[in-house]
Formats: structure tokens, sequence, C-alpha cells
């Protein structure tokens, strides 16, 4: 028995009565073709079962219809919401999104982006681990297609960006435990190589400058997005003598929280009670934790949509630009008054 002709884009044409190139420009979303044209080609194909054959689609117009997304940690979750967001853009314009991790490796970071711009990505999302790193910059420079950046200065490059406003949030909080009563807050927080933490420093210094209070140095603690290095810190500082010692902590990062959580149970402390605290991001898990933790909450998913919608701009033809969306302080259970 003879296996059934495959139907090709000659069939589809014949029977929605039109030339084969106002189907390949139908299928392939083109912006010249009308929605009624468009509507007649995806009636015809549906009615065949036509299946376009992507490697082939990309040939003839030079796209892949895929955007490429290097993260720098899979187990963060706020990436995570990034990624879902992105992905529900990109749905809608008919995109399908790669997604690589770095693993916060430098090497694998420019490995990753090498990967994508063979696999001919029409546009390139990135969160790089450092804006410092000479061998990322090169890599990002070289790439021919769109890119932008996420929450990540573009400096010299010619790349959109969708920036977050860390400095309102953290200036808000760290102005309200100044009002509470604290003057030794500490500042937990990352590298000073990317954008987030700079911000973060910079609230962080203008609420104390807006109440003129000097700042105490030793407890801006600025270092690496590790739970591991936000425990030993977290723990060092609340070893000093009573005088010296943190009576509030900002704690600037997912993995930043969990470090300090940590030490707190260590140490058998209870955030609001012993300590003030305020976490920089609202996590599904702190919304069951009591007390419930003060939180410098960002839309996520917001900033996966509006990547996404920077990156189809870019595609189309569009000039870089930045979009910058707010972060706002919310006073829970765990910014109380200073304990005299």
């Amino acid at each position: 028995m003879e296996e059934p002709r495959a139907v090709t884009i000659h069939d589809v044409a014949t029977r929605a009565g039109v030339a084969v190139s106002s189907v390949s420009r139908a299928l392939s979303s083109h912006p010249d073709v009308s929605p009624a044209m468009k509507a007649k080609v995806f009636a015809a194909a549906e009615e065949l079962g036509y299946t376009p054959d992507p490697g082939a689609q990309s040939l003839r117009s030079g796209f892949t219809r895929t955007i490429g997304f290097v993260v720098r940690d899979f187990a963060n979750p706020f990436f995570g919401d990034i990624i879902h967001g992105v992905e529900e853009a990109l749905n809608d314009a008919g995109y399908t999104l790669l997604v690589t991790n770095s693993s916060g490796d430098p090497g694998r970071e420019v490995d990753r982006l090498t990967l994508l711009r063979q696999r001919k990505v029409d546009a390139l999302l990135l969160s790089s681990i450092s804006e410092a790193s000479t061998r990322t910059s090169k890599a990002v420079a070289g790439f021919t297609r769109p890119v932008v950046l996420i929450d990540r200065d573009p400096r010299k490059l010619k790349a959109g960006s969708v920036l977050l406003d860390h400095a309102q949030g953290v200036r808000d909080a760290t102005a309200d435990l100044i009002a509470l009563g604290h003057r030794r807050i500490a500042m937990i927080t990352g590298s000073t190589a990317i954008r987030p933490t700079r911000e973060r420093l910079r609230g962080y210094t203008e609420a104390f400058e807006a109440a003129g209070i000097p700042i105490d140095e030793a407890l801006q603690a600025p270092g690496a997005f590790s739970a591991a290095f936000a425990r030993e810190t977290t723990e060092r500082l609340l070893a000093l003598p009573p005088a010296e010692r943190p009576t509030a902590i900002v704690a600037g990062g997912v993995q930043t929280t969990i470090g300090v959580l940590e030490a707190f149970s260590e140490l058998g402390l209870r955030p609001g009670d012993d300590v003030s605290l305020v976490v920089c991001d609202d996590l599904p898990w702190l919304r069951v934790m009591r007390p419930r933790l003060s939180v410098v909450t960002r839309d996520a998913e917001e900033m996966g949509r509006q990547a996404a919608g920077l990156a189809l701009e870019l595609i189309k033809g569009g000039e870089p630009r930045s979009v910058t969306l707010p972060t706002a302080y919310e006073v829970r259970e765990t910014s109380r008054p200073v304990s005299v």
C-alpha cells in the first residue's frame, strides 16, 4: 500500500485560491498580510492538515522565530517568574523561547552566548553574572541580532534593557526603619559588579543622608549572591558587641534572604522580635512564614513580558530603549521599633 502523499504549501495555495508566496507570508506572520488573507490561508492549512517545516521557513526568511535567554541561576525563583512572563508574551507572537543556565560561571556564560549565536536565535535576553566581565561584553557586542538586558546597565552596548528601580524600594524601607528608631541598619547584599546591588546601596545611602544620620560603613556588606555569604555575614555582624551590632537588617536578594534566615535560625533569633528584617523579593514561601516578613517587592513576570516586548520591537527594526519598572516597600510584621 502506498504511503499518502505529504501535503505541500502548493496544495494549501490551491485550496485557498492564492499564490504560494501569499501562503508563505501568511504562515510566517508577515506584517504585510491582511487578517482576511491570513484567516483564509490558515483555514486551508488546517483543512488539509498542513504543518509548516520550521527549518524550511527559517531558511527562506532568515529568522528562526526563537529567542534565547541566558540566566544566572535556574534555582532562583525570581528567574522562573521572569521566564514565565517572557513565554506568555512570545507564545502570543508565535515565538519559542530557548533558556540556558550559566550557573554563575563566567566561562559557561560566554559558552552559552556562543551556543545561542550558533543556533541563530532572532534575539537574545541576558541577565549577566557581572557587568565588569570583558569576555561577556565582547560576546554580547559580537551578537549580530537584537539584545535585551535584564536589569543590567547597557553602558556602551547597543541593547535594550528592562530595569528595576531598586533604589526606591530600599530607600523607603530604610527610611521606615530609621523612623522606627533604628540607627544601626545592616545592608547585606550581593556583588557590586551588577546594577541591582549598586542601586540598593544607593537607596540605602540616600535614606540615611535624607535623615541626616551618618552611616557606619561596617554595616554595609555587599559581597556575593549566595546563602553561605549572607549566613556568615549575618552571624559575624550579630556577634559584634551590643553597641556595634545591627538592630535591623535589609537583605538584598533571594539567596541573601535564605542565608540571613539560616543565621537567625542558628542563633535562635526571631525576625522582628530580636532584629528587624526587610527582604528584597516576595517569594511564595515567605507568605506562609510567621512572622510575616516585610519586603521590597518587584513584578518579575512583568519584567519578562516587557523584555519579550522589547525583543520583538527590535526584531522588527525598532531602536534600543530602556524600560524601568517600580519596586515597592510593603510593611509587614518584621519592621518593628528599635528595642531599648
